[in-house]
């Protein structure tokens, strides 16, 4: 599947998952800007690309304020002359429980992940609506925005709002041609490496060694190239008609999630009792309750 003549935009692309999106939109053909607050990570995936034959340049600078989102596509627009993809991927964990977290780490998540999301959408929406061509923004969620995690209060937050944001996204600039979907990965990563029970696993990644097939199967953990397949196909033409959906992919898995939607519901003619709830609770409401965090896989979470 080719990217060639497209130009994307690849947030915190200095290592991992992001990294492995700007290698593979690369190698399909795009040139690529290649965004990361860290200068010498952010050149090192510039100089790789270009090794592999590809074009990219660096655009260092913390996502968040308009200025950096704005010298995204200025750079984009000066280097290649055009824009078409938009991968938000940039962001910090300060993973904290709730009666530990402070203002500082909630704001550092909320900044970087939803308010990146956000400026770095808003500067390439309103490129691309003059530009008249149509174009692919792809927002990175995440299972914790999906199912709720612990410690986790502002990512899960903050990872649950990108995806309410691209389907309102994909709402807003369908007449432009432009579609707006979510990517739900699960990789092995710095990140993924703070849960200790990947820890061990991702220890022996690093060392060389296969990620365990029940992993990859069950657990759909796999590795940040594992991901970035779906990165592709979302920037391409063969997935114009794909808005407004959250698509995860993880190890062997890949997965459509569904929309929030209503499982069941009981009137009342002229309102509802404080009684009246609960007998509807109990009656109708109770064995259809969902359970928080993520689903159990063979005795684990994944």
């Amino acid at each position: 599947m080719r990217l060639d003549g497209r130009v994307a935009i690849v947030t915190g692309a200095g290592r991992s998952l992001g990294r492995a999106y700007a290698f593979a939109l690369a190698d399909a053909g795009a040139a690529v800007v290649v965004n990361d607050v860290d200068e010498a990570s952010a050149d090192q995936t510039v100089a790789q690309i270009t090794e592999r034959g590809g074009r990219a340049v660096a655009s260092i600078g913390a996502v968040g304020s308009a200025e950096t989102a704005q010298a995204l596509v200025d750079a984009a627009h000066r280097s290649f002359g055009r824009l078409d993809v938009l991968v938000a991927n940039a962001g910090v964990l300060r993973d904290r429980v709730l009666w530990k977290m402070t203002d500082d780490d909630f704001d550092a998540v909320v900044s970087s992940h939803l308010r990146g999301a956000f400026t770095c959408g808003r500067a390439v929406a309103s490129y691309l609506r003059e530009q008249g061509e149509g174009g692919r923004i792809i927002l990175i969620g995440s299972p914790a925005g999906q199912f709720g995690s612990f410690g986790q209060t502002n990512y899960a937050a903050v990872k649950a709002a990108v995806v309410a944001m691209a389907r309102t996204w994909s709402l807003e600039l369908a007449r432009a041609g432009i579609t707006a979907n979510a990517v739900v990965p699960v990789a092995l990563s710095p990140m993924t490496a703070t849960i200790p029970k990947y820890k061990e696993v991702y220890e022996r990644y690093l060392a060389g060694e296969p990620i365990p097939a029940t992993y990859r199967h069950d657990n759909a953990l796999g590795t940040p190239e594992d991901v970035a397949p779906l990165i592709v196909w979302l920037a391409s033409a063969d997935s114009q008609e794909v808005t407004g959906q959250a698509i995860g992919i993880g190890g062997d898995k890949l997965t459509l999630y569904s929309h929030p939607a209503e499982l069941a519901a009981e009137y009342a003619d002229g309102g509802w009792s404080a009684a009246g709830i609960g007998a509807a609770w109990r009656s109708t409401f109770a064995s259809r309750a969902q359970p928080s965090g993520p689903p159990v896989r063979n005795g684990g979470t994944r």
